[in-house]
Order: C-alpha cells, then sequence, then structure tokens
C-alpha cells in the first residue's frame, strides 16, 4: 500500500492506493494516528486507487470519522474507485462518509481570544466570568510521611463533586482501616478521581460521578479546591520536535492569572511524564525506623524511571503552583524546576490511552468523563522535575493540551 499526504487548504488529503483489506487496514490506521497526533483533525481520504474495501476497512474509516467528529473536526471520503463506492452505498455509509468535511468548531468565548507566543510554545487565552472565587482547602500534615506516622486520626474522607478538584495521598474504602495497606497517589477533577493503590496489583482504580454517587477518597494529606475557572489557556509546542516542559505551561499559566498562587486542571498530549509513585503504603507499617526517602530504603518505597513515562498518551492532571514559596502550602509544594528556583507546585496527573484533543469549544467535566469511561487508565503520577547537573533539564513535557486555571482567592 502507498499513502501521500498534502495539503489541501484547511485539510489535510491522504491519497491511498492498494487494497483496503484487513492486512493493510493496520498500515492505514497507525498511519492515520500519527497525522493526528501531529494535529491533522480535518482529513480528505482520496480512494480513487483502491481496487478493494473489506469491512475492517471500513471500520476504520467509521472510527476516525467519529474520532475527528467528537474533537471537532472531520473525515471525508472523496474520488472512491467503483468498487469502494458500492461497498459505502451497500453499507448506507455514503451520506456520512461522502458528505462535505465537518468544519472545525469555533472556540467558544465570552470575549476575544488573546494569542502570544513564546520561543517554545503558542498560546490561546480566553477569559471567563469567574461565578465563584477558586478556594483552596489543605488536608492532613505531609510531614507525617517521614517516619510514616499515619494512624486513624490523620484520615479524613473528602468529597470530590463537579465543581471541585485536588490531589494527595488517599484511596478509596469505607475507612482508614479499610484503606491502610492501599494509599497511594490520586487526582480528583470534574466528579471523577483515580489513584494508584499500593497492595503490590499496581493497577489504578477511578470512580466516576453518576447519579447521586460523588466520588469519595480518605486522604492523609493533600489539597482541595472548589470554585470557577477565570481563564482556558490553550497551548501547542511551536517545533513538533521540540515539547513544551511543565515549567513553561504554568509558568504562562501564572502570567495568565496575574496572581502569587494558582489552581489548575490539564487536559493535554503527553510527550513524556516524569514523576514518581509509591510502591507501599506509608500508613501499613507506622513508625518506621528510619524515612522511606532515604538511600537504600526508598529503592523500596518509591517507584521512578529516569526515562520519560506515557509518552504517547493524553494526560489529566490537576494541580497548584505559586510564584515563590507560600507559607500557607508549606510542606505541600515543591521546587517545579526547568531553570525557574522560585516556582513552586505539586502536581498529579493520571495517563491514558491517546485519543487526540478536541479543538473548538472544549467541556472540562465532559472531557474528563469521556476519557473515564471511553480509555484507558494506563498510570498515576506524582511529576517531578529534576535539575541535577548531570542528568540535565528533566521533566514532563507535552505536545499541546488546554488549562483550566484560577488564582487562589483563599487558602484554608
Amino acid at each position: 500500500m502507498e499513502i501521500v499526504t498534502q495539503q489541501a487548504g484547511d485539510a489535510l488529503e491522504v491519497k491511498v492506493r492498494g487494497r483496503l483489506d484487513n492486512y493493510w487496514t493496520e498500515h492505514l490506521r497507525s498511519n492515520l494516528e500519527e497525522l493526528i497526533r501531529g494535529g491533522a483533525h480535518s482529513l480528505r481520504l482520496n480512494l480513487s486507487e483502491v481496487p478493494y474495501l473489506s469491512s475492517a476497512g471500513v471500520g476504520l474509516l467509521m472510527q476516525v470519522y467519529n474520532q475527528l467528529k467528537g474533537i471537532g473536526g472531520g473525515l471525508v471520503v472523496t474520488n472512491p474507485s467503483e468498487r469502494a463506492k458500492l461497498i459505502l452505498d451497500l453499507c448506507k455509509l455514503s451520506p456520512i462518509l461522502l458528505a462535505e468535511a465537518v468544519p472545525v468548531a469555533p472556540l467558544h468565548r465570552k470575549a476575544d481570544i488573546r494569542r502570544f507566543s513564546s520561543p517554545l510554545a503558542a498560546y490561546e487565552v480566553v477569559e471567563y466570568e469567574i461565578q465563584k472565587p477558586l478556594v483552596c482547602r489543605r488536608i492532613g500534615d505531609p510531614s507525617l510521611l517521614q517516619g510514616c506516622r499515619f494512624g486513624p486520626e490523620d484520615c479524613r474522607t473528602i468529597d470530590f463533586p463537579a465543581r471541585s478538584f485536588g490531589l494527595g495521598l488517599g484511596a478509596f474504602g469505607h475507612d482508614f482501616e479499610d484503606s491502610q495497606a492501599r494509599f497511594g497517589e490520586f487526582l480528583a477533577v470534574g466528579g471523577s478521581a483515580a489513584y494508584l493503590p499500593t497492595d503490590g496489583t499496581n493497577v489504578p482504580d477511578f470512580m466516576v460521578a453518576s447519579g447521586e454517587l460523588v466520588p469519595q477518597v480518605n486522604v492523609l494529606y493533600g489539597m482541595r479546591c472548589e470554585g470557577g475557572f477565570s481563564h482556558l489557556m490553550r497551548f501547542e509546542s511551536t517545533m513538533p520536535e521540540t515539547p513544551v516542559p511543565l515549567a513553561e505551561v504554568v509558568t504562562s499559566a501564572l502570567q495568565v492569572a496575574s496572581a502569587p498562587a494558582i489552581g489548575l486542571v490539564m487536559v493535554a498530549e503527553s510527550a513524556g511524564l516524569v514523576g514518581a509513585a509509591l510502591r507501599r503504603s506509608p500508613a501499613a507499617t507506622p513508625g518506621v525506623a528510619h524515612s522511606p526517602f532515604t538511600f537504600p530504603e526508598i529503592r523500596g518505597w518509591l517507584s521512578f524511571s529516569t526515562e520519560r513515562l506515557y509518552s504517547r498518551s493524553l494526560v489529566l492532571l490537576s494541580g497548584v503552583v505559586a510564584a515563590s514559596e507560600c507559607a500557607q502550602l508549606s510542606g505541600l509544594l515543591r521546587p517545579v524546576g526547568g531553570g525557574n528556583g522560585n516556582l513552586q507546585g505539586h502536581f498529579h496527573a493520571a495517563a491514558f490511552s491517546y485519543r487526540p484533543l478536541k479543538k473548538g469549544d472544549i467541556d472540562l467535566n465532559a472531557t474528563v468523563t469521556t476519557l473515564f469511561e471511553t480509555e484507558s487508565l494506563q498510570g498515576v503520577l506524582h511529576l517531578l522535575g529534576d535539575d541535577r547537573e548531570a542528568a540535565g533539564p528533566h521533566q514532563s513535557e507535552f505536545v499541546r493540551g488546554a488549562c483550566w486555571l484560577a488564582a487562589l482567592s483563599e487558602i484554608q
């Protein structure tokens, strides 16, 4: 099979030459996925030189059509061969696939889009009329992690409804005793919550709000933010071979909010995450003799990779970032890295199987729910920055993303 691509106005034309049977369908699938990952969300598929189209090929066409439609893009089949046209007619898909391409939906906004750029990224910002200021509640005492000194009195059951987000160390369960052997990193966004149990399964678990069901997390320590977002900030790498570091994104977010500290939620296409996750619950072995984060004990307590993880995933991130040290969040924020020694933050991320980020109008809660219900949850990480000279600047990076953010009006 031969595949040739060229720009055709606002769309990308993909000309296919050869049989589109079950074998070659996978070849075309991988090519289309790469184009979509590269930002091509409006495709024109030229099938003039496809003499055979099987059900596998038809299934691929509909899968890509629905995927692009769901993110505000579109797929249209152009110039089908006689045989390909017959198959589409028999499947009653000609009115769908041979119609005009679906235009990319414009970004919903209450004001004009503000655009700016840096050497690494191009940004688009929309300002919202905030209905309720964002309030951050500090939960628990992170210093108890040293020596694993958590007990039942340190566990709080916290609700995370749709208008809240948060992160920290927690678990799903009835109470402290039920969760004691499973406490790990968690995050909650838009009525959904995910965490990585430390019971040896290494399989992340999640809860999604439904009806009267609201995700609850037994939290040892962390943060919970509730309120509205003042801005939606989109970003995209200006050079495909140079992703956008996390420090760059959150620095721009602080500038957009014009605030010393902000809460933010992000959905982004990952170029690789740098982070760590607990291997053991710090509540299962109370009062250990040494800190779990000293050498060599740390090797049994913490999972950390020097290589970037989940480089081809869609990532959901929640966090808090401050332009400098914040006394009210002392012990919860750490240096973000990236050469900015004053930047402090705390971020957790959930990695999902890849799907392109929707263009145009995007709803946070609907996007998050769709991720949990339709994609595979691959892992949950506490994101880290590594500025050691021997390793070179090393932090999570992204291709493009959407950030919802607001200034922290109060820290409780």
